[in-house]
């Protein structure tokens, strides 16, 4: 009953003009980026961090969560008329949505998509609202070896999860520690990896990191591919509408992909793809029309949907309550916190009340606003698909380096910038993941300084990280997540030799 006072506080914060007016803006716009093919929420929320430099925080952040649902909501459109998704959690909803496109039937797939996306994020909104206060109550008694054990599953997961290689996750992780480094030491005063260069004291932005190796490098990346022949999306014929039968068939993985999305989003190793994919095998197996998977199955767009978006209201349970970000959207979410001095946790709830009730309240609004919008307007959405990608991406490089400059008017910042374009390039081109030097930047100082003060207390002894029965599973935990990937690499490889 505590949670529902607070959201119906919330409720009232997240329905002034001005709130409605930045949710309305994100969802807009997150739905438009999520529609265009190979730009995605993180992509989009990287790029207005130093436009929103100097607006309210409250509206800000309202407007970044429009970004991130309306995203995934926009990833579905590119998946089912192009068969390209617009985000990696998108990518299952391309194997059936486009075989129903081609079929004449993407009105059918784009509405499954879009209600199943509403159902979803709707119940997993309220699992959000009531999860993450009793969260916080077992949150806010951790001791500093506890969060430098939190932090330790962070870096491993996040660098298991992202990318095709756990060793690729784990460099592309010491790179943001590295970063994280830079600046005067908090403890000592000294400076530390300056290089004789005063901006640096201060650090490195987080926003210029994600900017220019989310932004800069996805748009050198796509120039060096040169795109002669790009697909034309394929035109959607008939009724939009869903008919009874599809309805029939669209309510149970409707409601199977949310009960699966929103646990796998709430775990420290979560994020969207791994119950999208869980999604559409438990409803191929489930089907009475099995033979349909392959060929166009609307179960196979609703409930991977369905699992999506539940597992985008998921993923901010551990980012509001521990800080803890489970998907390249959430880093870069957490990045706009801190370019306001707010630090995601337990004590967010107290310290930050009203904008975390009116960010959740807002949620609801969005959702109901990416309804109306995504089923009237998807003719507008289709057109979007052809705005040449040379004049995109070239829009992108002005956007980023402008927004970057104001916010941080220095020459050095523009190198960074284009230091860093550079290297996401790089890290794309060989296929790094980028979503790991962002955390690594974040995390970083946080976890120093949880092992520095659990050291003090422990007058030197660094075996108070073991002495305590919460820090001590963390750090098991996240010794066994860091070694069993290359363990059962090995075995497979074994296994393989000796066939």
């Amino acid at each position: 009953m505590e949670s529902m006072s607070f959201l119906i506080d919330g409720f009232s914060l997240a329905i002034q003009p001005g709130n409605l007016l930045y949710a309305a803006i994100g969802v807009i716009i997150g739905t438009a980026v999520g529609v265009l093919p190979g730009i995605g929420p993180a992509l989009t929320v990287a790029l207005l961090l130093p436009v929103t430099f100097k607006l309210d925080p409250g509206g800000s952040i309202i407007m970044f969560a429009g970004i991130y649902y309306g995203g995934m909501y926009g990833g579905s459109t590119t998946a089912i008329l192009l068969n390209t998704p617009g985000e990696s959690a998108s990518v299952v909803t391309a194997l059936e949505g486009n075989k129903m496109a081609r079929a004449g039937r993407g009105g059918p797939a784009l509405a499954t998509a879009a209600i199943g996306s509403f159902v979803a994020a709707l119940i997993a909104t309220f699992g959000l609202a009531f999860l993450a206060p009793m969260l916080v109550k077992v949150a806010v008694q951790f001791g500093p070896w506890d969060y430098f054990g939190l932090m330790l599953i962070a870096f491993v997961t996040v660098s298991a999860t992202f990318g095709s290689s756990p060793l690729r996750g784990l460099t592309s992780l010491a790179f943001g520690l590295w970063l994280g480094l830079m600046g005067i030491d908090q403890l000592t005063g000294q400076a530390r990896l300056t290089f004789g260069v005063p901006e640096l004291l201060d650090g490195v932005e987080v926003t210029t990191l994600a900017v220019g190796l989310f932004a800069i490098g996805e748009a050198l990346l796509v120039a060096s591919r040169h795109f002669h022949k790009p697909e034309q999306p394929i035109a959607v014929k008939g009724s939009i509408w869903m008919t009874k039968e599809d309805w029939k068939r669209s309510w149970k993985p409707w409601l199977r992909g949310t009960v699966i999305g929103f646990p796998i989003g709430a775990l420290p190793a979560g994020g969207a793809e791994i119950p999208t994919f869980l999604s559409y095998n438990i409803e191929r197996k489930l089907s009475r029309r099995p033979e349909e998977f392959g060929n166009g199955a609307i179960e196979g767009v609703a409930g991977p949907e369905a699992a999506n978006n539940a597992s985008a209201a998921g993923t901010l349970v551990p980012l509001l309550t521990l800080g803890l970000p489970t998907s390249a959207t959430a880093a870069v979410m957490l990045a706009g916190f801190q370019q306001y001095n707010i630090q995601p946790g337990p004590l967010l709830f107290t310290q930050h009340a009203d904008l975390v009730w009116g960010l959740v309240a807002s949620l609801f609004i969005a959702n109901v606003m990416l309804l109306v919008l995504n089923l009237p307007l998807v003719g507008i959405w289709v057109k979007l698909l052809k705005v040449p990608l040379p004049w995109l991406y070239a829009g992108i490089l002005v956007f980023a380096s402008m927004g970057t400059i104001a916010a941080n008017p220095s020459v050095i910042e523009l190198l960074l910038l284009a230091g860093f374009g550079a290297v996401g390039f790089l890290m794309r081109r060989y296929d790094y993941p980028i979503a790991p030097a962002v955390v690594g930047l974040i995390l970083g100082p946080l976890a120093e300084s949880a092992l520095r003060r659990s050291v003090q207390m422990s007058l030197g002894d660094p075996m108070i990280l073991f002495q305590h029965p919460g820090s001590a599973i963390m750090i098991a935990i996240a010794t066994i997540a860091l070694v069993a990937p290359f363990i059962f690499r090995g075995l497979s490889r074994f296994q393989q030799d000796e066939d």
